[in-house]
């Protein structure tokens, strides 16, 4: 049974949800054309894409996902790794009856699309990569918290809905000052809020230990990226990315090796949140410029 969601005053499509191994995943599935699949990062949903969804849906048939223990699906079975999560991908894509896609993945989801991308070359076309994970140890204080021992017992207490909601009053008071937090912000609390419930919390504890420890990422990409290379590529990339730093945006064009590298200026790590029409612009130049690859094949 789908929920009928909209953006401003068009609905666009039901919410719809698939069992895959025994576990629900909820998705959208929207428009027609080439497929694109975005996957949204750690603590987030499906939902961090709507600002895009629309336009994009015109002319391309769009899937956004709730990853497992992520929105409104299903924990997964213990396996919280990269490749677990691109075989879901894999298997949605199956589910919805298609049979490659464009990944585009952002923070922790570029890392799920870096791996789908390794693990079924010939399912995937072309690969965006959005203030993507996997591509260097460094990364933010806050995430490297999270993966030491005790963070369980310190992430109920933050994420607490009595904190959430003073929060809230503060950014309210703020506003009627006339000092707008930035939309990257107001995205960052939405996500930490997730975290107020046991199941969602965790899958964030669970998936931060998988990828990253008190010295940074410790899963890496590197090496797989010569072999993205070989279908279109396109790194995008704040400025202002806090989370995970703008050289790591650098190093990855360098490695893809004839990929398309865009920086937009001024833009923290939830680019597509706080400027969605730069990035909407840049994602579509870049879908109308390029042509499939599926394995080593260019898409008939």
């Amino acid at each position: 049974m789908g929920t009928s969601m909209r953006f401003g005053e068009q609905t666009v499509m039901a919410v719809q949800s698939i069992e895959l191994h025994g576990c629900r995943v909820v998705y959208r599935h929207i428009g027609s054309g080439p497929v694109v699949v975005l996957v949204h990062g750690l603590a987030g949903t499906m939902y961090t894409w709507d600002a895009i969804v629309p336009e994009l849906a015109k002319r391309y048939t769009v899937v956004t996902v709730d990853l497992p223990g992520h929105g409104s699906s299903q924990g997964p079975a213990g396996d919280y790794s990269l490749g677990a999560y691109a075989s879901v991908l894999r298997d949605l894509l199956d589910g919805l009856g298609h049979d490659s896609a464009t990944l585009v993945g952002h923070s922790f989801g570029g890392g799920v699309a870096l791996q789908f991308a390794y693990q079924f070359p010939q399912r995937c076309e072309r690969l965006v990569l959005v203030s993507s994970g996997g591509l260097g140890t460094e990364v933010s204080l806050a995430l490297r918290a999270a993966a030491l021992p005790g963070s369980e017992l310190v992430i109920p207490l933050l994420a607490h809905r009595h904190v959430i909601a003073a929060g809230v009053a503060i950014g309210a008071w703020m506003r009627a000052l006339g000092i707008r937090p930035s939309r990257s912000l107001l995205q960052t609390c939405r996500a930490f809020a997730t975290l107020s419930e046991p199941r969602r919390r965790a899958t964030f504890i669970h998936t931060v230990r998988a990828v990253i420890d008190h010295r940074g990422q410790r899963v890496s990409a590197g090496e797989r990226l010569a072999l993205a290379g070989e279908r279109p590529s396109l790194v995008v990339w704040g400025t202002d990315d806090r989370v995970i730093p703008v050289a790591h945006a650098h190093a990855a064009h360098e490695a893809l090796q004839g990929g398309r590298l865009e920086l937009i200026e001024g833009a923290g790590h939830y680019l597509h949140v706080s400027h969605p029409d730069r990035f909407a612009r840049v994602l579509g130049s870049f879908l109308d410029a390029t042509e499939p690859v599926i394995g080593h094949r260019r898409a008939v």
